[in-house]
C-alpha cells in the first residue's frame, strides 16, 4: 500500500479531471479510468516521471505506460538495462517486476486530449513531491517530456526556469539528487524522428553509470 501522500485512489481535487474520468468510466466501463498510481519498486533509486496516463494505456489498465504505445519503448529500455524482468508491459497480471525502479506521473488522472491545465499540474504536485522526498539518497530522477521536467523542479520549490529542457540534460538537484531529462516515449516522437530508441537507450545508459557510481 503506498502511503497517502504518495497517492490517493479518491481524489478529486480537480473538478474537470473528475468529471472527464466519470465521462470515460461510462463510456468504458472495464477501464481504471481513476487515478493512476505509481508502479514499481518502493525502495527504487531512479524514479521516472511521465506526464499523465493514457486514454487506452494506463487510464484503461491502471497502471503507468501499460497498454500503450509509450510503453514499448520505455519497458523495452527498462529491460535492456537491467531495472525489468520483461520487456513489455501489457496488464496488471502479466508478471511485470522494476528493480531498483519505480515510474510515477506529474498529474495521475487521465486529462481530455492529454493536456492537463497549468492550475492541475501544480495541484497534483505535493504528490510527486513526497514521492521524491522519500528517495533514498543520490537517486536519479528521469523526466520524459517538458512537463514532467518542470513538475520536478516544481516539487523541489525551484522556479521551472531554473534548468532548462533539453533531451539528455542532468541537473544536480539540491538534495544531491540528478534529474536527467528526456524527450517523451510518446507515439508523435517517435514516429517524427524526435526520439528513437538509440537516443532514448543512451539516455538510460547514462541514468545508470550514475547509479553504478553511487552504489
Amino acid at each position: 500500500m503506498l502511503p497517502s501522500n504518495f497517492f490517493n485512489q479518491d481524489c478529486r481535487d480537480c473538478p474537470r479531471l473528475a468529471g472527464f474520468l466519470d465521462d470515460v468510466k461510462r463510456k468504458y466501463p472495464d477501464y481504471h479510468a481513476l487515478p493512476v498510481a505509481p508502479f514499481g519498486d518502493p525502495e527504487a533509486r531512479l524514479l521516472i516521471v511521465g506526464l499523465a496516463p493514457g486514454m487506452h494505456g494506463a487510464n484503461a489498465s491502471g497502471r503507468p505506460f501499460t497498454g500503450d504505445y509509450a510503453g514499448l519503448l520505455l519497458y523495452q529500455a527498462l529491460y535492456d538495462h537491467g531495472f525489468s524482468n520483461q520487456a513489455e508491459s501489457a496488464a496488471l497480471n502479466d508478471g511485470l517486476v522494476l528493480a531498483d525502479c519505480r515510474i510515477t506521473n506529474a498529474v495521475k488522472c487521465l486529462p481530455p486530449q492529454n493536456k492537463p491545465t497549468g492550475d492541475e499540474i501544480k495541484r497534483c504536485n505535493h504528490y510527486l513531491a513526497a514521492e521524491i522526498q522519500a528517495l533514498p539518497e543520490r537517486s536519479v530522477i528521469l523526466a520524459l517530456g517538458n512537463i514532467a521536467h518542470q513538475a520536478v523542479l516544481r516539487a523541489y520549490g525551484l522556479k521551472t526556469n531554473a534548468a532548462k529542457f533539453g533531451h539528455h540534460s542532468l541537473f544536480q538537484l539540491p538534495d544531491g539528487n540528478t534529474l536527467v531529462s528526456s524527450y517523451h516515449c510518446s507515439r508523435y516522437n517517435v514516429q517524427t524522428k524526435r526520439l528513437s530508441p538509440t537516443m532514448l537507450a543512451e539516455v538510460f545508459s547514462t541514468v545508470r553509470s550514475l547509479l553504478i557510481g553511487r552504489d
